[in-house]
């Protein structure tokens, strides 16, 4: 078998947008993946169509080996970019692995570590209020587990102390509305630089029992997040804006982690997500990885949470309830907060091509918020 062709699809869900990818063979069998949508999203497409010659012509079984081969091409450090391509490539060279055996993809990784995949569900709205009522009605579908962004809309405008003072009252809301007996983690997505505010927000929330405080600080100074987790009781998670083993293996040297959270549409895919899972592992770290981006994304999450020792837990959006599914043709859904394992040979879900080409990408980035003082501030 050899890899004839690498294509990239762009796409919009009315939201956001999506980049999914193929690997196409002479046998017929093609493979799917989905690399991060990580802004500009056209420079990822670039690449595709700048490096694919090197996969073209290989045999796709050699993923270990195809995959250095173009880490070492591209020379450099990688970036986020070159990161997220390679993911997407990784996924599809599995996916054609599985197929061709016949076996989902947990069962090349040696069988499943668990029969099941616990998911917590992200928590939407803008208020306090709000976020109470879907947690209330997300509770009636079997969920146990829930995160929510705790920030205020144009938190970033308010004296501190009052950010403070609405993140308390925000997840005071949320614990009374789901009760003491369910997990919440709070995300506080990297939008501090300064470790201080951090320990302020996670020493006043110490009373609501979290399951973990999410990028409390900035992800590129790690020493930031190391000196937090010396100095707080709540679990610290962090990973998602990280990519390949060695800065991972920064996380674990300082001793900054509890849960790390790979994201595997930029990590550098299953391959390189086994790896930082076993380094996790080996200084006993779980792992809850990062899935905001839709089903196919949520199905490598679940195969990849099915073939490792040390998972705890899998974010979920709803996405079966939401546009991003229609991109797909299979539509994963959670039975009481839990995804079955797939059995279809491979990831187990084909992309749905025409609904793709039907929903043409738009211009999309995060925004661009001003302090009060009308400095540019995280998002």
């Amino acid at each position: 078998m050899k890899i004839t062709d690498i294509k990239t699809y762009h796409c919009h869900d009315g939201r956001r947008t999506s980049i999914f990818l193929q690997v196409f063979t002479d046998e017929g069998i093609t493979g799917n993946g989905q690399p991060y949508t990580i802004g500009p999203d056209e420079a990822i497409i670039a690449t595709a169509e700048s490096s694919k010659s090197w996969f073209i012509g290989q045999d796709p079984s050699r993923i270990e080996w195809l995959l250095r081969r173009a880490k070492n091409t591209m020379r450099f450090p990688l970036g986020a970019v070159e990161w997220s391509f390679l993911s997407g490539v990784d996924h599809a060279l599995w996916d054609i692995a599985g197929k061709r055996a016949g076996v989902p993809i947990y069962k090349l990784f040696g069988g499943p570590t668990r029969d099941r995949v616990r998911v917590y569900h992200q928590i939407h709205g803008d208020s306090a209020s709000e976020q109470a009522a879907e947690a209330t009605e997300l509770l009636a579908e079997g969920y146990t587990a829930f995160k929510a962004s705790m920030f205020p809309p144009d938190w970033q405008k308010m004296p501190w102390l009052a950010v403070v003072r609405e993140v308390v009252n925000r997840i005071g809301t949320l614990r009374k509305a789901v009760g003491d007996h369910i997990d919440l983690a709070v995300d506080l997505h990297s939008k501090l630089r300064e470790p201080m505010r951090a320990k302020q927000i996670a020493e006043a929330l110490s009373d609501f029992r979290l399951m973990f405080v999410e990028e409390p600080v900035r992800p590129d100074y790690i020493p930031s997040t190391a000196r937090l987790r010396r100095e707080l009781s709540v679990p610290i998670a962090t990973g998602e804006n990280l990519f390949g083993i060695t800065q991972f293996a920064e996380l674990f040297d300082q001793d900054a982690v509890d849960i790390i959270q790979p994201d595997l549409l930029v990590c550098g895919g299953l391959l390189e997500g086994r790896k930082i899972a076993a380094m996790a592992e080996a200084n006993y770290v779980t792992v809850a990885p990062h899935n905001p981006l839709g089903l196919l994304s949520t199905a490598l999450g679940v195969h990849y949470a099915a073939s490792i020792n040390n998972f705890t837990i899998l974010e979920y959006h709803g996405d079966h309830k939401r546009d991003k599914a229609k991109f797909v043709d299979e539509m994963w859904a959670p039975v009481n907060g839990y995804f079955e394992l797939p059995t279809k040979p491979g990831l187990g879900m084909e992309l749905n091509l025409e609904s793709i080409a039907a929903n043409p990408p738009k211009h999309w980035n995060r925004g661009f918020p001003t302090d009060a003082e009308g400095a540019p501030a995280f998002i």
